[in-house]
């Protein structure tokens, strides 16, 4: 039997629509998210603009990546907005030491991060920011090499 293209497609349309929503799934699960927000409601534009942990507001939230993520003022929610790519917590705000050794952990934007060659990086508590920063070049390298398994 040969199927005729047009008949093709109208069958295989509803199939496209839910893989692309199941890819949009799969992308917001790449964000750590499970306080309901990105980086636990901190304003992640902060870090480079002040550097320090500000907590961001309801009142200023931008939706990017599946994930909600709120600012500390309407100026930091439209930076975000113009290149989110640039803000966002690397290896979607997981520990990045914990993505070095191969691993998803929680983290503690309020006390564990750094900004690294104009990076963001959140690490599981102090003590493991202390790790981290011991070597941050191969860390990097080793959580860059880990993250596209894990992301999955």
């Amino acid at each position: 039997m040969i199927l005729h293209p047009f008949r093709f497609i109208r069958h295989a349309a509803p199939i496209f629509a839910i893989l692309l929503l199941v890819a949009a799934g799969a992308a917001a699960q790449s964000f750590n998210h499970a306080s309901g927000l990105g980086a636990k409601g901190y304003d992640v534009v902060a870090y480079f603009t002040e550097s320090r942990p500000v907590i961001g507001s309801p009142q200023f939230t931008h939706e990017y990546g599946g994930v909600r993520w709120q600012f500390a003022s309407a100026e930091h929610r439209d930076m975000f907005k113009a290149d989110p790519a640039r803000y966002t917590p690397q290896y979607g705000g997981y520990c990045a030491y914990g993505v070095s050794v191969g691993g998803l952990y929680d983290v503690q934007p309020e006390t564990a991060w750094t900004v690294t060659d104009g990076k963001l990086y959140l690490n599981k508590n102090a003590s493991v920011k202390q790790t981290w920063i011991k070597d941050i070049p191969g860390n990097v390298s080793k959580a860059d090499a880990n993250w596209p398994k894990l992301k999955k």
